[in-house]
């Protein structure tokens, strides 16, 4: 978490895949299977590594990050194959994601240690040694020959009592930072020592990503089909995520975003607040017809990591979170409503929006899903400078306070407060939040337990709301001020103030059309399947 807004050689290798893989998708000229095999060499170039000291471990690591970049899937370093290996999957304009979408690039992982208790040298061999003296294990000892502290790691239960009592701090705590990101610890170590990922339990909320400090773990990118789309005459839409602000430099503005949007050739560009607006009418409305007389409480439904870590870990309390649609699913069946035959590009913070555009019901709304991160290198590929555009004077769009809000945490469950207080004045509405999956954890076994009854609940999986999603690239704090500043522009507060709520019922109803006809299908290949056993 540390390392957001901080300008790394891992953001900036990050940045330069991102170009060139846009770069390969305008120049339809090149040929991608010999592009992809050069371009290690490019990002990479000399005879000595400056990163790892090993200049053909770097190309292999840029290599394997490429064909992320391209959708394709990661290789571990015992495959012979070239990088260009079934590179005509990903040439074509509808490839969808695959799973999984966080992978590890097993060969640039440094092995972390799990969690280990260790002395560094700051320990002054002191006559007191209380570090010898708390151990309940009798792990640590005095080292005769320097007077320094040693621990057994074979004896170390890792309870930490030896820091809390050195005066020096010279005894830490080493954790691998990837497994301490992660809120579903679904993170632990391979034969190797290396990092392993079990997608039982990985919701993909891309915080191991963010935080690797060996830039070992990369998502897929769907930056290449999008621009081949729009290339091949596609109406692609912009839906922008209202966490934009800030993350195309302090300068950056809806109207210049909007102009660098139509200078790509997306057809036009809709803020995702205004589907916040409309969630937010969404789940007042259930959460008002079903707490308490037939769900205990109410869970929001626009993060996709936090609703997928319920339906893993508590599947019997999964009735309870909103089926509400999620803003992204919103604006984009809004935008289909009007433009029949369009597609929609949702722009914004977050790893897991690509996990929910995978599902069923989802796919046929949202075609592409890309990261700040990942726009930035296709404005770099197209050479645009976003904050000296001339401003569009239509700007983005007219959603509400609350639905900008969204992007921050607490801003979810406000929103859905305020619809509610609208209508019915005089309900008292009691609301509960977290932020962190570890946090989202702890919050839905307390109201498991009956703690939370009659409570709206609203769970973040990053720590400090979409601001922090994985694919932002401006520190959390300076995001979640800026948001604020921007959503106070609103022309109205609260969600009922978008015009578009008023087509609401409209899109929830498509949607139940579209899940009977679903349903309705698998019944006949059910029966089809059957026919020859009856």
């Amino acid at each position: 978490m540390a390392m957001r807004g901080v300008e790394t050689r891992i953001q900036e290798i990050r940045h330069r895949i991102f170009t060139e893989v846009a770069r390969m998708a305008y120049h339809t000229e090149w040929p991608t299977d010999r592009r992809i095999e050069a371009l290690p060499y490019d990002i990479m170039p000399g005879e000595v590594g400056n990163i790892r000291n090993d200049i053909f471990l770097e190309r292999a690591i840029v290599g394997e990050r490429l064909r992320l970049a391209m959708g394709l899937p990661c290789r571990s370093a015992a495959e012979h194959a070239p990088l260009s290996d079934n590179i005509e999957a990903a040439t074509r304009e509808e490839t969808y994601y695959t799973p999984p979408l966080i992978n590890v690039i097993k060969f640039a992982c440094h092995a972390c240690k799990e969690n280990e208790v260790m002395v560094t040298d700051g320990c002054q061999g002191c006559m007191a040694h209380p570090c010898v003296e708390v151990c309940p294990k009798g792990a640590v000892s005095l080292d005769r020959f320097n007077g320094r502290s040693v621990i057994d790691q074979e004896k170390c239960i890792k309870c930490g009592r030896c820091m809390d009592v050195c005066q020096y701090h010279a005894i830490i705590r080493q954790e691998r930072p990837c497994a301490a990101a992660c809120g579903m610890d679904a993170i632990h170590s391979d034969c190797n020592g290396r990092a392993d990922i079990d997608y039982e339990k990985c919701v993909s909320c891309g915080q191991c990503l963010v935080n690797c400090p060996f830039g070992a773990i990369a998502d897929k990118s769907q930056i290449f089909q999008m621009i081949r789309a729009i290339q091949a005459g596609e109406r692609v839409y912009a839906a922008v995520a209202p966490a934009f602000v800030g993350q195309f430099g302090p300068k950056m503005t809806p109207g210049k975003l909007r102009a660098a949007m139509k200078r790509l050739g997306f057809a036009d560009i809709i803020e995702v607040a205004i589907g916040a607006d409309l969630c937010a009418a969404q789940e007042a409305e259930d959460f008002v017809k079903e707490v308490p007389e037939k769900l205990p409480f109410m869970a929001t439904s626009c993060c996709p990591a936090w609703s997928a870590m319920a339906k893993k870990l508590f599947p019997d309390q999964a009735n309870c979170i909103s089926m509400a649609l999620t803003p992204m699913t919103l604006t984009a069946r809004l935008v289909k409503h009007h433009q029949p035959g369009a597609k929609v590009a949702f722009i914004g913070p977050c790893a897991a929006k690509k996990l929910e555009a995978m599902r069923s019901d989802v796919r046929s709304e949202v075609d592409f899903v890309l990261t700040f991160e990942e726009m930035t290198g296709i404005f770099a590929a197209r050479h645009i400078d976003v904050e000296n555009l001339k401003e569009d004077p239509h700007g983005i769009n007219d959603a509400s306070t609350d639905g900008r809000n969204f992007a921050v945490s607490g801003g979810v469950a406000n929103a859905v407060v305020n619809v509610i207080n609208e209508k019915h004045p005089d309900r008292e509405i009691k609301v509960a939040n977290a932020e962190g999956l570890r946090d989202c954890r702890k919050l839905l076994m307390a109201a498991k337990a009956g703690k939370y009854n009659g409570y709206l609940l609203e769970g973040m999986a990053c720590p400090g709301g979409c601001v922090a999603g994985a694919g932002t690239m401006q520190s959390i704090k300076k995001s979640a001020a800026v948001v604020g500043m921007y959503a106070k522009q609103a022309e109205h507060q609260t969600a009922t103030g978008t015009h578009h709520v008023a087509e609401l019922d409209k899109l929830v109803d498509s949607k139940n059309n579209a899940v009977k006809a679903t349903v309705s299908t698998d019944m006949v290949a059910f029966l089809l399947n059957r026919a020859d056993e009856w």
